[in-house]
């Protein structure tokens, strides 16, 4: 039962993605801040306890990935339709998301299993992702001024995606080559 802890809670942040997007939609921006928030001590839970707990799965090697991709895309396209966001971010980010996604199974069709590790700039990219939205629910559901803070981290971010978009593609562009050398 305790294995299971980590995957019990990353089913639980994937039911949270539907209440923050609707609470989103209502505007009810506070609420979903916290939700949000909620959200990402879940994921910092479930993490810590899978690796406390030698309690990795290849259940959680989906699930965890699966729930972080389905909440930021999801309010990140929805902080986008609701105007608190730009909509050519969100592009940006769905974007090198579905590229992302693409490429790995591409990758798995034409040439094999991917093994491959989460690149530095890809783990920069979601923590200025997630700094970006959680940052964008508060100042709009809390009033914060925070002053032109918040233009320049979508700017920060949009760098981070962008260089971490086309450091995916250098990665896997370099290993397809050296994989279609050797077979």
């Amino acid at each position: 039962m305790v294995r299971n802890i980590p995957n019990i809670l990353s089913v639980f942040r994937l039911l949270l993605v539907p209440l923050t997007i609707w609470l989103i939609l209502e505007h009810e921006l506070k609420l979903a801040f916290a939700v949000f928030v909620i959200a990402g001590i879940t994921d910092a839970v479930d993490g810590a306890l899978a690796r406390w707990l030698d309690a990795r799965t290849p259940l959680g090697a989906f699930l965890d990935p699966l729930a972080d991709k389905a909440l930021l895309v999801s309010v990140y396209i929805t902080l986008g339709m609701a105007g608190y966001l730009p909509s050519w971010l969100v592009i940006l980010v769905v974007f090198r998301d579905a590229l992302i996604v693409g490429g790995a199974i591409l990758y798995h069709v034409v040439i094999g299993p991917l093994h491959m590790q989460p690149l530095f700039v890809s783990k920069a990219n979601t923590v200025t992702q997630v700094v970006l939205a959680a940052s964008t629910l508060a100042v709009e559901g809390l009033n914060m001024d925070v002053g032109p803070a918040l233009g320049v981290l979508t700017w920060v971010t949009a760098a981070t995606t962008a260089a971490s978009g086309a450091a995916y593609l250098w990665v896997w562009g370099r290993k397809v080559a050296s994989d279609g050398q050797e077979g």
